[in-house]
């Protein structure tokens, strides 16, 4: 009983994940266990916490929007106009 916590981190640029960002602008990429590519903060998480995190730990706009995208695309919505609200809003709160 009780509750199972994980660390996730937030990153407002809309680069789907960290892989083609600039070194020199952004800092070195850290490499998750399932192959995902994100900032050295969450290899930081995972050293202090003692977890080993994925792709789902990290989330930027860029992989909000491309989620909203494919399901618009996919006719999700049934042809309804996509906004931030409710969609976007929605995809965050589902992560």
């Amino acid at each position: 009983l009780g509750f199972r916590v994980t660390a996730l981190k937030i990153d407002p640029y809309l680069n789907i994940d960290a892989g083609t960002m600039s070194p020199f602008e952004h800092g070195e990429v850290f490499v998750l266990e399932d192959g995902g590519e994100c900032d050295l903060d969450l290899g930081n998480y995972e050293r202090f916490l003692g977890v080993s995190l994925t792709s789902r730990s990290n989330l930027t706009t860029g992989k909000v929007y491309q989620l909203v995208i494919e399901r618009e695309r996919r006719g999700d919505y049934l042809g309804k106009t996509v906004q931030v609200v409710p969609h976007i809003v929605d995809v965050i709160q589902e992560w």
